[in-house]
């Protein structure tokens, strides 16, 4: 924490300003009122009793992450002035890891609090690589009541898609996001805005996440266009931050699909024996007739990327694997001899319908070897 601390104050430190752009200080001064701190559920077990909010009204909605704070009965804001409002949950979209709050309650409302147009945010178009972006929170509780929340000031290190897990939890939102350069990502700092060099809202500060590939930690943040894919009961459908905004109260979580809980997808693929940690996910044999088989996947392949994601190791592909379910295509790059050879793998259920062994979508076996 000590550390990360440190890097906070070193960033804001070298700041430097373009000619007829506004200083950082302006900067600051026209967004932080448009943040909130929170303050619910939490306190235990290392989870932090408090985070950040972007407002996004006049009238006082609220973004933030759909994380433990919100869970309790109890939920508190603290304005840029000072002032403390009760907090109530008006919708929640897991897929997203997003929830949209009020603030305020019948005796106290709101017509003229400053905030962000989230809707000229979402037409404004992703940034790329390089771009300068600030990151406003409540990062390790630094400020309450009418103090200042924290600002940091990084880049856009990429665009893409998420996989993270907290603990041994995986994050629901998988979606592209934002990763900067930046440790923007501590606690208290959830829901927070990341912006552009000028204050635009970009997107909104993530959770403290590992990359589940490489167990490192990542600094991103959901961007306001954030849509993600979802199964439900009549197939796949989309669905956005925006649209929770739009529907407010009436917004109803996206439906959940029934999930197979015995029967695994079947590929055919048979990997080589996982004996380190590292081991690479080269093929050792493709059964006649199965999905890879028609797919034209061949025995000694070694797969590269699954759907754009790189996977050094066996354990890497059985994590990514284990995502996806009989039906999906499955955009597989694989390593033969010198060239690299895309191909789309359609898995099936596993035959006969019994239990696996493992939970190892890609082989009908635990490491490989022949039936």
């Amino acid at each position: 924490m000590i550390l990360r601390f440190l890097s906070l104050v070193l960033v804001v430190g070298v700041v430097s300003n373009l000619p007829g752009q506004e200083s950082l200080s302006q900067v600051f001064n026209k967004t932080y009122p448009k943040l909130v701190k929170l303050y619910g559920a939490g306190g235990i077990r290392g989870l932090a009793g408090y985070g950040t909010g972007v407002v996004i009204s006049a009238d006082g909605l609220v973004l933030t992450v759909n994380n433990h704070l919100i869970e309790g009965g109890d939920l508190v804001a603290h304005l840029h002035d000072g002032t403390r409002v009760p907090v109530k949950v008006l919708a929640r979209e897991p897929e997203l890891d997003t929830a949209l709050l009020k603030l305020g309650s019948a005796k106290q409302t709101f017509d003229d609090l400053p905030f962000f147009d989230i809707e000229e945010a979402y037409k404004k178009p992703i940034l790329g690589p390089g771009a300068a972006v600030l990151a406003f929170s409540n990062a390790f509780q630094i400020a309450t009541r009418e103090e200042p929340v924290t600002i940091m000031q990084g880049n856009i290190a990429s665009f893409g898609r998420l996989y993270g897990r907290i603990g041994i939890f995986d994050i629901p939102f998988s979606g592209n996001v934002y990763v900067v350069d930046a440790i923007t990502n501590n606690p208290g700092a959830a829901g927070g805005a990341l912006t552009d060099r000028n204050g635009q809202l970009l997107g909104f500060v993530g959770r403290e996440v590992r990359n589940e590939l490489t167990n490192t930690w990542v600094n991103y943040a959901i961007p306001v266009q954030a849509q993600v894919d979802v199964r439900g009961p009549n197939g796949m459908s989309r669905i956005g931050i925006l649209e929770m905004v739009r529907k407010k109260e009436s917004y109803r979580p996206a439906p959940k699909a029934d999930k197979p809980v015995d029967v695994e997808p079947y590929t055919g693929i048979l990997l080589v024996s996982n004996l380190i940690d590292r081991t690479p996910p080269f093929i050792e044999e493709v059964i006649p007739g199965s999905p890879a088989a028609i797919a034209g996947i061949k025995a000694d392949d070694l797969i590269v990327y699954v759907d754009g994601i790189p996977v050094p190791s066996i354990n890497t592909l059985r994590e990514l694997m284990f995502r996806y379910k009989a039906g999906d295509k499955i955009r597989l790059d694989v390593r033969r001899r010198d060239q690299l050879v895309g191909v789309d793998l359609i898995p099936l259920k596993a035959p006969g319908g019994s239990k696996p062994v493992s939970p190892l979508p890609i082989s009908p076996l635990p490491t490989g070897g022949r039936p």
